[in-house]
């Protein structure tokens, strides 16, 4: 053990479905790690009682390599989760309603195996399962099955974890930092990347930049409105869509107003590199934005403009004016010397 990581090679892995309490119930796989001089790590719904005193107690008196890990995830997401589980490492779930074997009649063979697994307070990574190749594919299958007819995000979103963790999808990320507001910080900038990330992969990516977004005014002109109000309605639409370009310049020194009408003279992925100053292809410079993040901006903001359009009246906090600090604060404070003088 190092800190609060535990880390194995080579060992066994026992799954329950069920919480864990008594001691009989774990004696049999506790001998059986012990004859093969393996460690043993119990992955289950709980472990309490007397169960858990006895894994401390093998642990510190005979020295054997034993771990408890509670199962992840709630109700049905567990159960498929170990499942998995079982399937990666070549065991099965005792508890689960289509096996028949009990916890106390365990065999060798219905514990899984693993390379490596490294434990920590918070997570546990397995890895190098010794499951059959063929099983894991044929659940590989099944899950992309699933994720296709599936119809909720929350489903859809768990089904893809399990995908990632069977299909050897899974990276382990280590951020440091001199202090903790820098690791914290770094950790909130690896996690807008990983959500970047996982929505590019959902719906694909555009040039970043605004650009994508200048593209699409194009495509407004087309509409033929029924009346003024439309008419209105397209023009600020248009003038949204030029905003975030705009602002990455001006933000960047330069004249916002030129730089959107010098990337509207370019085509196709061509846009302003506000890093360089430069008006570049932007996916052969790496300036992207997910699909998803953009399409899902523009119709928020566009929910937030339907619903102001429609309200009476719009509540807001008049931004309070700091009074400017007296021109004779510099006398004033000269002044306290002569105080001292009093003394």
């Amino acid at each position: 053990m190092i800190g609060a990581k535990v880390e194995y090679q080579d060992a066994l892995i026992l799954l329950s479905e069920k919480k864990i309490s008594s001691v009989q119930s774990i004696v049999p796989a506790l001998e059986l790690a012990n004859m093969q001089k393996k460690p043993l790590i119990i992955v289950a719904e709980d472990i309490d009682g007397e169960a858990l005193t006895t894994l401390v107690v093998n642990r510190l008196r005979i020295g054997l390599q034993v771990a408890a890990v509670k199962a992840p995830g709630f109700g049905d997401n567990r159960k498929a989760t170990l499942q998995d589980m079982a399937i990666a490492t070549g065991g099965i779930v005792f508890g689960d309603e289509a096996n028949i074997v009990k916890l106390e009649d365990v065999q060798g063979s219905d514990l899984g195996q693993v390379g490596e697994i490294v434990i920590t307070k918070d997570d546990t990574l397995i890895l190098k399962g010794k499951g059959k190749k063929e099983d894991v594919t044929r659940r590989v299958d099944q899950i992309k099955d699933q994720i296709e007819n599936t119809t909720s995000e929350y489903e859809k979103e768990k089904l893809q974890e399990r995908l990632a963790r069977l299909a050897s999808g899974v990276a382990l990320l280590k951020v440091g930092g001199s202090s903790e507001v820098e690791v914290n910080e770094k950790k909130d900038r690896v996690n807008d990347a990983l959500n970047a990330t996982r929505a590019a992969v959902e719906e694909g990516i555009v040039a970043g930049g605004g650009t994508a977004l200048l593209r699409c005014s194009s495509s407004l002109d087309s509409l033929k409105p029924g009346n003024n109000d439309q008419a209105i309605g397209i023009e600020i639409v248009k003038r949204a869509l030029k905003v975030p370009c705009m602002t990455i310049a001006r933000n960047a020194g330069v004249d916002g107003a030129s730089v959107v009408a010098k990337v509207e003279q370019q085509t196709g992925d061509y846009g302003y590199d506000a890093l360089n100053n430069e008006y570049v292809n932007m996916f052969e410079r790496g300036i992207i934005d997910p699909t998803k993040v953009v399409r899902t901006a523009l119709v928020d903001a566009s929910g937030v403009a339907s619903l102001l359009t429609t309200a009476e009246a719009v509540i807001t906090e008049i931004p309070k004016e700091e009074p400017p600090i007296p021109s004779g604060m510099g006398g004033g404070m000269g002044g306290m010397g002569g105080m001292g003088g009093m003394m």
